[in-house]
């Protein structure tokens, strides 16, 4: 069997529950290979963020380098960039590379704290315009201008329903003119345990991609992982707590 190789390129989290660290649990219990570029290293908890370090933008790159040349990349996801000059540094890598590109566009953490200044989201547009599909949440799509403005650039779209107030979430895939591909319904879990949704759910995307797996199915296995995740939280924290990526057993996996 091929094993899928992830470059995440993302922050890490003190905490376990995001981040580089919820990348890894997740890239690994799908069955690939986590490589990383760290972008930066951040103290945080499950109920805030207390301090943020940055990685130099030339480490980074090293990082990116080190890995491609020798294990190589199947497929891509970028999550917290921190600087506008790191997200600058990644575009100009990932214009020479042919692999599925996921961005999450880190900008809120799941405890409300900023990981993003308007720099650095400034330097989004580029990214968007490499990216094979962004997967922001609801608030991160409001800041982006909504769905046209995203699919103007000429990537997927996922438009994930976590941070809206329904009984029902709704989970809906748009191709880059705007066709609706797949749309995924289910009921809101009532938990806590929702750290790191957002990095799980692109991490088993890229996941699913660098597999060779199509957007659409590659969607809609990223959406069942998330759900399962979250039921199978250890219930760590006093906030809001990491998810159980690790204890995913049996996924039903990709159709």
């Amino acid at each position: 069997m091929t094993i899928p190789r992830i470059l995440i390129v993302a922050g890490s989290d003190s905490g376990g529950g995001a981040g580089i660290q919820a990348d890894i649990r997740t890239v690994s219990a799908l069955g690939g290979h986590a490589s990383t570029a760290i972008t930066c290293v951040t103290a945080q908890n499950t109920v805030g963020v207390d301090a943020i370090h940055l990685i130099p933008s030339a480490v980074v790159r090293a990082q990116i380098e080190a890995v491609a040349g020798d294990i190589g990349v199947d497929a891509v996801k970028i999550g917290m960039l921190g600087s506008p000059t790191v997200a600058e540094t990644v575009a100009d890598w990932l214009e020479q590379v042919d692999v599925p590109v996921v961005f999450d566009p880190v900008m809120v953490a799941t405890s409300g704290a900023r990981l993003a200044e308007a720099a650095t989201i400034a330097g989004f547009e580029r990214l968007m315009g490499l990216a094979s599909i962004v997967t922001p949440n609801l608030l991160e799509l409001q800041a982006l201008g909504g769905r046209d403005a995203v699919l103007r650039y000429g990537c997927h779209l996922a438009e994930k329903g976590g941070h809206g107030d329904a009984a029902m979430l709704v989970d809906r895939l748009w191709a880059p003119d705007g066709t609706l591909l797949a749309s995924v319904e289910a009921p809101r879990l009532d938990t806590n345990a929702t750290h790191g949704t957002g990095c799980t759910f692109a991490s088993a995307l890229a996941t699913a991609l660098g597999q060779g797996h199509s957007m659409a199915d590659a969607f809609s296995a990223a959406v069942r992982f998330v759900r399962l995740a979250i039921q199978a939280a250890p219930g760590l924290g006093g906030g809001h707590g990491p998810m159980g990526q690790q204890f995913v057993r049996n996924f039903p996996g990709i159709a």
